[in-house]
């Protein structure tokens, strides 16, 4: 993503931060001073955008559809893990991008990983709840 903001400390320079699309609005009604009509789901990207080394946030999620299976995928620093269906019925997949930036080994079934799984599980129950009741 690139992002040009006029006067930001950090501009043209490259960050590692995580961040979302849902991070947008919020960052650009901080940069035009405005307040937020409601509470906002996302957080402003000023402190990255004046400090590339700053960390807004620790993952990212995603909420997707394959066909008639809803996928729900966590993303941190280091590793991406999804679940297909309703409690991962459909599969689920573990990549560590610290070795495997292409997504070429999935990770799920190896015992090695398993408490990275259950880690990375029990972040996506915290931030879609409902997901396990789900009919997908």
């Amino acid at each position: 993503m690139i992002i040009w903001v006029p006067g930001a400390d950090g501009m043209g320079q490259p960050t590692k931060s995580i961040m979302e699309f849902i991070d947008l609005y919020p960052t650009l009604l901080d940069f035009a001073g405005l307040e937020p009509p409601h509470e906002l789901s996302g957080q402003t990207l000023r402190p990255v955008l004046d400090d590339p080394q700053t960390t807004i946030k620790d993952a990212a999620f995603t909420q997707v559809t394959r066909g008639d299976r809803m996928g729900y995928s966590v993303r941190t620093d280091r590793w991406r893990y999804i679940e297909w269906g309703k409690n991962g019925e459909f599969g689920s997949e573990l990549y560590d991008h610290s070795k495997d930036t292409g997504e070429y080994f999935n990770l799920t079934e190896n015992p090695e990983y398993s408490s990275y799984r259950k880690k990375l599980s029990d972040l996506l129950d915290q931030s879609f709840p409902s997901r396990r009741n789900s009919f997908h």
